[in-house]
């Protein structure tokens, strides 16, 4: 029996959990704060740095051969010729660079260029607009940008002792906009474009290499992107759908080859296994939860408690939830839609269930994208703090037309961090193949089957649907 460890740096915390390298079990944890200050879009990586080191305290790390690292996405770290930083860190929360992935998609000739050049369209989220926003607002920190990684390629590097190379993975790359998922390759090009010159990048490396090894002995793994450490966390495979419950939504799938889309609604990420991870998010989940939840003056299990008086299909009424706008579909600037108001069927439960199945459908609509480009789905994962409300496990089922797992709440991306350390542990040790990862136990769920309301489901999607195509006729067209 060996030790390893998982770190996951999340845009709030660092979580580390000790797991044993055979099963899995967790043998211990850590948890601390980021010391954030100022804007939430600007934050000092040091920061990061701090909390790991107090979440680690205690003798926590005792006996660990290897470590891996999950961290937050599209968190960018542009450093200068010496390695350090030329401002905070830029993080996946930061919305200011929507126009400049705008001019990045005018700038390459559209979204088929960009979607045939690395799988996904430029989102203002993503590493290689934050870049263009950097040359076109902080010209001077652009100048002296020499490197630039993204979070879990800085903490890895940090854990190193900043040695002289430098090192990333394929699922954190898949996100830049600037690797490409299908090639296997950086765009430099695209960097220059953003930035207006050339910077280092990290060596991508595969999903069972190690880093390094720091001058102690502890072994670093590769390091993620938080998605693909929870996906690999989970241990879904080919067949496995997981739809996360958010404020907004995401649903994402493992799949044998990358799905570049010019649309933009799928993003064509890789995983941390060597498959690929498209993945489709909407901009609505749990919000419309909150708000219909908040207009008949309860909580969201007081909501899920009303739902359960109704009956599927709400009597007739239908909720749109595009209240911030939608990404799936491409709906920028509409907003939410009730419609089928009856008498009959103006009560508060009625409302409650629509709001339900407004959420549901709408991520059903984004499943159906993944669907329509042969993804297959057999059963689906359904994560977040709203996964265990009754209202959600009563209707998932019937409306994503496939069994639903909801597993025991637990931290699957420090989980996945650690098994990815595993994984490069046993392929240093000859003990694991490169593409044969641990077989850990998979997440203790409950399981819900649509059994006989399957067709239940369907009636429902089509009352849906029918609203949808008369309200934005053509949206998924």
């Amino acid at each position: 029996m060996g030790i390893v460890a998982g770190l996951d740096s999340s845009s709030e915390f660092t979580r580390i959990i000790v797991c044993d390298t055979d099963t899995g079990a967790v043998l211990k944890q850590g948890y601390a704060p980021h010391p954030l200050d100022g804007r939430p879009s600007d934050v000092d990586p040091q920061a990061w740095l701090l909390s790991l080191g107090e979440a680690a305290a205690g003798g926590l790390l005792e006996g660990v051969q290897a470590i891996g690292v999950s961290a937050q996405q599209n968190a960018v770290v542009p450093l200068d010729s010496q390695g350090n930083a030329v401002r905070p860190a830029m993080t996946g929360s930061d919305k200011r660079a929507q126009v400049a992935a705008a001019d990045l998609i005018d700038a390459l000739g559209g979204r088929q260029a960009w979607a045939e050049a690395v799988g996904c369209v430029p989102q203002a989220a993503q590493p290689v607009a934050k870049l263009r926003w950097l040359a076109r607002t902080e010209p001077e920190a652009a100048q002296r940008t020499a490197l630039v990684m993204q979070a879990h390629d800085w903490l890895v590097w940090q854990l190193l002792g900043r040695p002289a190379r430098q090192t990333a993975d394929r699922g954190g790359a898949s996100g830049t906009g600037y690797w490409s998922a299908t090639s296997g390759a950086y765009r430099p090009d695209l960097v220059e474009l953003a930035l207006g010159h050339q910077v280092a990048l990290p060596e991508v490396l595969g999903p069972a290499q190690a880093a390094g090894t720091t001058p102690e002995g502890l072994l670093i793994s590769a390091g993620t992107g938080e998605t693909m450490a929870a996906a690999f966390g989970l241990g879904i495979g080919p067949g496995d759908a997981v739809v996360s419950l958010g404020a907004s939504g995401s649903v994402m799938a493992v799949h044998h080859e990358a799905l570049p889309d010019p649309s933009g609604m799928i993003t064509s990420l890789a995983d941390a296994t060597g498959m690929q991870l498209p993945v489709v998010h909407t901009l609505n989940a749990v919000r419309a939860l909150r708000g219909t939840a908040e207009l008949l003056g309860t909580d969201l299990e007081g909501l899920s408690a009303l739902a359960l008086k109704s009956t599927p299909g709400s009597h007739g009424l239908v909720l749109l939830p595009y209240l911030e706008g939608e990404r799936t579909p491409q709906l920028p600037h509409t907003a939410g839609t009730l419609s089928g108001l009856r008498r009959e069927s103006m009560k508060p439960e009625h409302l409650a269930r629509a709001a339900f199945e407004g959420m549901l459908c709408s991520l059903a609509d984004a499943l159906d994208v993944l669907r329509g480009r042969g993804v297959e789905v057999r059963r689906v994962f359904l994560l977040g703090a709203a996964a265990e409300l009754p209202a959600v496990q009563a209707a998932a089922p019937m409306l994503f037309g496939a069994p639903v797992v909801v597993p025991q709440p637990a931290d699957y991306a420090a989980i996945g961090a650690a098994r990815q350390a595993a994984w490069a542990l046993g392929v240093s040790q000859g003990t694991l193949a490169p593409h044969s990862p641990p077989a850990w136990q998979g997440a203790a769920a409950q399981v819900f089957e649509p059994g006989d309301e399957l067709a239940v489901g369907q009636a429902v999607r089509q009352q849906y649907v029918a609203v949808r195509e008369q309200t934005h006729p053509g949206a998924f067209a």
